[in-house]
C-alpha cells in the first residue's frame, strides 16, 4: 500500500499494537504469560492513548492515509477528532482495568480467550479511527466476530441460545449497513488524482459519503436512514431492538460482559454522530421524533423491567438500555449541550458500568450466586466493596459530584430545550433508577448475613486498586469535566453545523 498521508501516527498503533499483540496471544502457552503478556499489551495501548490525547492537536499524528483498493476508491484511512478520542481512550483505560480485575480467573485455553479479546479491542479502536466507510464497516465486523466466539465458548449454561440471537440480530444489523454503504457509495462522483484524472469512479472516504448523502434527494435519504439506524440501533441498543443485551450480558462471561456494556455499546452512538446524522440531516429531521419517542419509551420500559429484576446481571442490563436510550434521544434532539453531554456521558457511563460488572463479579466468585433474594449482609464482611459499590452505583444514578451528573444534566437541558413533555417522561427514569439502585444496595449488602454471604471475604488488593482508579475517574470527572468538553467541543460544533 502506497502512503497518501502521514508516516506514523496514533491511530496506527491504537489498531496494530492490540492486533499484533492478539496474534501474538494465541502462540502462547502458559496462563501466566498470558495473562501477563495480555496486560502488558493494554498498557501499552493505553500508553498510546494518552499520548494522543497530549498531542490531541497534532493533525499529523492523528490522522493517517494508505492507498488500499484504489480501483474501488478505497483507502485505509484513520482519523482522531473529539468524539474518536474520548472513545479510543475509553478503549484504551477498559481493557487493562478489565484485565487487572479478573486477573485470577481461570479459562480454559487461556490463550485463545485473551487473543480473541485483544482482538476486539482492535477492532474497537478502528471503528472509532475509520475515516472511510469500507473501512469502517470491515472493523465493525472485526469487533463483532471474536465477541461472538468468547460468549459461545466460555459463557454460561445458556450462552449457544443467547449468542445465536446476539448473532442474528448484530448480523442483520450489519447487512442492512452495508446495503446502505453500497447504494450511497454508487453514488458518489468520480475520484480524480492532482492531474484530473479519473482514479476510481467512486469513493468510500467519509467526506465523499457527507458530500453524496445530504444532496440525496429526502425521499432516497429517509430510506438510507433506516438502513443505517437500524444497524446502529441495534448495537446500541434501543427499544424495540434491545431484547438480545440481557441474555447476551447474562451468559457471557465476566471481562466480555464488560467490554460488551461498557465500550461496544459505545459503537452504535459513535456510529450515529460520526455517519448518520451527518450524512441525513433531511432524514434526522423528519425521523427524529420517532428516534426520540422510541428512545424514552426504552428508557421507561428498561427501568421497569430492572425494578422487577432478582439477577444483578439482568438488573445492570437494562439499566445500561435505560442510558444509552437518554444519549440516543440527546442525540436527536439535536441541541448543542445535549450533544455535548452525550459525548461527555459516554466516557462516563462505560467506567460506571464496568466498575459495576466487577463488583458483581466478586461476588458471584466468591458466593456462586447472583440472585437479589438470595445475598443480604455483604458489607459486614466486604466493607470495602460496599463502599466503592455505592459510590459507583450512586455515580450511575447521576448523583451530583459524579460523572454522570455532568452529562445527564446536560443531555435533559437538551430535551428540554427540544420539548418540556418528553422530558417530564424521560425524567421519570430518574426516580425509577434511584429506586432499583438503592433496593439492591439494601438487599445485596445490607440486612442479615445469611449462609451463603457467612463466608464472604473482603476483594483482593488487585481489585481495590482497579475499582480506586474507576472511583478517582468518577470523582475528577464530576468536579472538572472541563478537558472533556475542550476536546469535543469542535466535534459538536462540526455536527449541528450541517443542521443549519
Amino acid at each position: 500500500m502506497e502512503k497518501l498521508h502521514g508516516w506514523i501516527s496514533f491511530p496506527d498503533l491504537l489498531i496494530w499494537l492490540p492486533l499484533i499483540s492478539g496474534l501474538v496471544t494465541f502462540m502462547l502457552r502458559k496462563d501466566k504469560q498470558v495473562k501477563a503478556w495480555s496486560l502488558f499489551a493494554s498498557l501499552l495501548t493505553l500508553a498510546v492513548s494518552v499520548l494522543s490525547l497530549v498531542y490531541a492537536n497534532d493533525k499529523i499524528l492523528n490522522y493517517v492515509s494508505w492507498k488500499w483498493l484504489s480501483t474501488l476508491g478505497a483507502s485505509y484511512s484513520l482519523g482522531l477528532d473529539g468524539v474518536g478520542h474520548i472513545l479510543s481512550f475509553l478503549t484504551a483505560v477498559s481493557f487493562p482495568l478489565i484485565f487487572a480485575a479478573t486477573y485470577k480467573s481461570e479459562y480454559k485455553h487461556s490463550q485463545a480467550f485473551y487473543g480473541l479479546m485483544l482482538l476486539t479491542q482492535a477492532g474497537l479502536m478502528g471503528v472509532f479511527c475509520a475515516m472511510d466507510a469500507l473501512v469502517f464497516y470491515f472493523f465493525w465486523e472485526l469487533a463483532l466476530i471474536p465477541v461472538y466466539f468468547l460468549c459461545s465458548r466460555w459463557g454460561g449454561e445458556k450462552r449457544i441460545q443467547a449468542t445465536f440471537k446476539f448473532f442474528i440480530y448484530t448480523f442483520a444489523g450489519s447487512l442492512l449497513m452495508l446495503l446502505g454503504i453500497i447504494v450511497v457509495y454508487l453514488h458518489t462522483n468520480n475520484l480524480m488524482d492532482a492531474g484530473g484524472n479519473i482514479i476510481a469512479p467512486h469513493s468510500f472516504s467519509i467526506n465523499a459519503f457527507y458530500d453524496v448523502a445530504a444532496r440525496l434527494e429526502p425521499t432516497k435519504q429517509y430510506w438510507l436512514f433506516g438502513l443505517f439506524f437500524i444497524a446502529f440501533a441495534i448495537k446500541m441498543p434501543i427499544f424495540p431492538f434491545h431484547t438480545w443485551q440481557p441474555d447476551t450480558y447474562e451468559q457471557a462471561p465476566a471481562a466480555t460482559t464488560m467490554v460488551l456494556s461498557g465500550v461496544m455499546v459505545k459503537m452504535g452512538l459513535f456510529a450515529v454522530i460520526r455517519w448518520l446524522l451527518p450524512m441525513f440531516p433531511a432524514a434526522v429531521d423528519h425521523f427524529g421524533y420517532i428516534v426520540i419517542g422510541l428512545s424514552v419509551i426504552g428508557m421507561i420500559y428498561a427501568s421497569l423491567l430492572a425494578m422487577q429484576q432478582d439477577d444483578l446481571k439482568r438488573l445492570v442490563a437494562y439499566s445500561s438500555i435505560a442510558h444509552i436510550g437518554l444519549m440516543c434521544a440527546a442525540l436527536f434532539a439535536n441541541k448543542q449541550i445535549g450533544t455535548q453531554g452525550v459525548m461527555i456521558q459516554m466516557f462516563s457511563h462505560g467506567i460506571n458500568i464496568i466498575g459495576l460488572w466487577i463488583v458483581i463479579d466478586q461476588i458471584e466468585k466468591q458466593t456462586g450466586v447472583r440472585k437479589i433474594s438470595q445475598l443480604g449482609g455483604i458489607a459486614r464482611k466486604a466493607p470495602a466493596l460496599t463502599i466503592m459499590l455505592v459510590v459507583i452505583a450512586l455515580a450511575n444514578i447521576a448523583l451530583p459530584l459524579t460523572n454522570a451528573f455532568v452529562g445527564e444534566f446536560m443531555m435533559f437541558t437538551g430535551l428540554f430545550k427540544y420539548n418540556v413533555w418528553v422530558t417530564a417522561i424521560a425524567g421519570l427514569s430518574i426516580i425509577l433508577a434511584a429506586v432499583y439502585t438503592l433496593r439492591m444496595i439494601q438487599h445485596v449488602f445490607y440486612g442479615e448475613v445469611n449462609t451463603l454471604t457467612a463466608t464472604m471475604k473482603d476483594i483482593p488488593n488487585s481489585v481495590k486498586w482497579v475499582l480506586g482508579i474507576l472511583l478517582v475517574m468518577i470523582f475528577v470527572i464530576g468536579v472538572y469535566p472541563q478537558p472533556l468538553f475542550d476536546l469535543t467541543k469542535d466535534t459538536v460544533a462540526s455536527l449541528l453545523t450541517r443542521f443549519k
